[in-house]
């Protein structure tokens, strides 16, 4: 499976562009905060949809300046993102008893997304933001593993496993770990709750005749012939 020409380097482009951008926010709305805290490490897993696409998220707190209200600081966000073609909802007001949460979402025409929240009723301000997702590498077709045993290849006094019939890998997910699923893109694999291997016989695709209980027996009818 091939890399996405340029697809890291566009990803590392949008990651820059982000944290540009919430550090003019926070510089602005939070000023003296640390901006050595503000971290975009290596892309997290998004989607996980085949292919797998990543983006850079970020997560950081301010302290807004003593005197200036949380309404204060939504609408001058508004003003900071307004010129720089984000599309804007907000500041919508939410609120939690006597709590009011002022919550300003902004998305970029590239599809980066920044959200602001801030309250009276303390001096944090919380910026939040995320790079679209992009795939790194080109989509391939799952290849369904060889089996490690074979009628012709079992050792002597052995049988193939009952469960995967010499496959070794887990014949629910064939080794992968995981399968596909709705609405996330994949699952762990329930059959071998992601180890991979076929849960009977570990990944030897094979079991000693002398070790099977006379239930196991059953599975290998040829055995009482």
């Amino acid at each position: 499976m091939g890399e996405v020409p340029g697809g890291r380097e566009e990803l590392d482009r949008l990651g820059r562009a982000l944290r540009a951008q919430l550090v003019e926010l926070i510089d602005n709305l939070t000023p003296g905060a640390d901006l050595g805290l503000l971290f975009l490490d290596e892309p997290n897993v998004a989607d996980w949809h085949e292919p797998l696409r990543y983006s850079y998220s970020a997560v950081f707190r301010g302290e807004r300046p003593e005197g200036v209200g949380a309404a204060d600081v939504a609408s001058r966000a508004v003003g900071l993102l307004s010129p720089a073609d984000w599309d804007i909802v907000g500041p919508e007001e939410e609120f939690d008893g006597t709590k009011c949460t002022y919550v300003l979402t902004a998305r970029h025409p590239d599809g980066t997304r920044i959200e602001v929240r801030t309250g009276d009723y303390n001096s944090a301000v919380l910026y939040s933001g995320q790079t679209p997702a992009l795939a790194l590498r080109e989509p391939e077709e799952f290849q369904w593993p060889e089996p490690v045993r074979t009628p012709e290849t079992l050792t002597l006094g052995y049988v193939l496993c009952y469960e995967c019939d010499g496959l070794g890998a887990c014949h629910g997910c064939g080794g992968r770990g995981w399968v596909p699923s709705e609405p996330h893109g994949r699952s762990g694999c329930r059959q071998c709750g992601r180890q991979r291997v076929c849960p009977i016989c570990r990944g030897g695709g094979e079991l000693a005749v002398s070790q099977l209980s006379p239930y196991q027996l059953t599975y290998s009818p040829e055995l009482s012939q």
